[in-house]
């Protein structure tokens, strides 16, 4: 194996060349990943990148959902150990101030933009994601995180938009470590024991005065597998508001959330109450390659130089009968002391989760 250009820069955390990552899983990633939106909920962007080392394979998807209707651009190609490369047929990211500013452009007749996000906020480093799956780690990675806004032009379905940074705005992270990707690890023993239900909340929001990071998951009887509660101050200050709890409004018949009331603790002891509302949302298994997309997944070998299209009526009920398994991403419009901000709502509940009382993967709410 040959040098990276990387290694010759001090920046080396294991006696490795920067072209090798350590450990040999399949599943180890780096990632990019980016919303953006207008407030309203109306259109919604969902976009991202991911390098797949021990796999070979680099690839990036956008989707946009725009009412009933959402279109899909998948693109994936060989990777070389130790590229620097952030691009992959007609979508590439381009860094041009680390944590604060980039870049990201997508050039297809179906979906097409050249957008420049600008940080609203210092990023910040989530908690380690450590999630179990009998006597293996399936997950192991470290993520940072950002809200911010957008500026360029988006065009689509035959039209050309401006995207105003007074208007549009959005989150985005970069994580890596270890995660299912690439064709499925065989079941073994799990096929037999397994884990029963999934619980999952992420929410990004943005203010005024600060960003807002809030994640929960937890085991099918409640027990917490991962919690974060901050915000983070222009000033980069970093206020840790404790144990976050989740109150979510379903709608009926679904698991599809309505509304959501955060309840969290400052430093010095008083509650810190969010109002939630969604509006707005994508499903990362329609188009974006998350898992249980029935097309593509992150990491799967496709080829050199693949790329792959698609429409989707969002009304088909094979798309509708997928959303209870699956992770959603809403807008997201909040309510804190008396300000209003905008983010990102993302819940996946499937299977049984005891403390909102579903009982297995047919349970909706009443």
């Amino acid at each position: 194996m040959k040098p990276a250009p990387l290694d010759e820069l001090p920046v080396h955390q294991a006696p490795l060349s920067m072209a090798r990552v350590v450990g040999s899983d399949k599943n180890f990633y780096d990632r990019y990943y980016f919303n953006a939106h207008d407030r309203t909920g109306e259109r919604f962007l969902v976009m991202g990148a991911g390098v797949y080392p021990n796999l070979g394979v680099i690839d990036a998807f956008a989707t946009l959902r725009s009412g009933d209707r959402q279109w899909a651009v998948r693109f994936s190609d060989a990777h070389q150990a130790g590229e620097l490369r952030t691009e992959v047929g007609g979508f590439r990211i381009e860094v041009i101030e680390p944590l604060q500013k980039l870049r990201v452009v997508c050039e297809h007749e179906s979906l097409s933009f050249d957008l420049v996000w600008d940080g609203s906020f210092p990023a910040a480093l989530e908690e380690r994601h450590v999630l179990d799956a009998g006597p293996r780690s399936i997950l192991d990675a470290t993520r940072f995180a950002q809200v911010g806004s957008w500026s360029g032009r988006l065009a689509y379905d035959g039209g050309e938009f401006a995207v105003d940074p007074g208007v549009w705005m959005g989150s985005r992270d970069r994580s890596w470590g270890v995660r299912p990707v690439g064709d499925a690890d065989p079941a073994g023993r799990l096929a037999d024991e397994p884990m029963g239900g999934h619980w999952w909340t992420y929410v990004p929001l943005r203010f005024d005065d600060y960003m807002l990071i809030v994640i929960v998951q937890e085991s099918p009887d409640g027990h917490r597998t991962l919690n974060h509660a901050s915000r983070t101050f222009a000033d980069g200050r970093v206020e840790q508001l404790g144990w976050p709890r989740i109150e979510i409004a379903y709608r009926s018949g679904t698991r599809e959330p309505e509304s959501a009331r955060l309840h969290m603790t400052t430093p010095d002891g008083a509650p810190l109450v969010v109002d939630v509302q969604t509006l707005g949302s994508v499903s990362l298994t329609v188009g974006a390659g998350y898992g249980g997309d029935p097309e593509w997944q992150h990491g799967q070998w496709k080829g050199r130089d693949w790329t792959s299209a698609a429409e989707y009526d969002l009304t088909d009920p094979t798309i509708v009968g997928r959303l209870p398994y699956s992770t959603v991403d809403h807008v997201a419009r909040a309510t804190c002391d008396g300000q209003v901000g905008h983010g990102m709502f993302e819940h996946a509940s499937m299977g049984r989760h005891d403390p909102t009382g579903f009982r297995d993967y047919s349970d909706m709410a009443p």
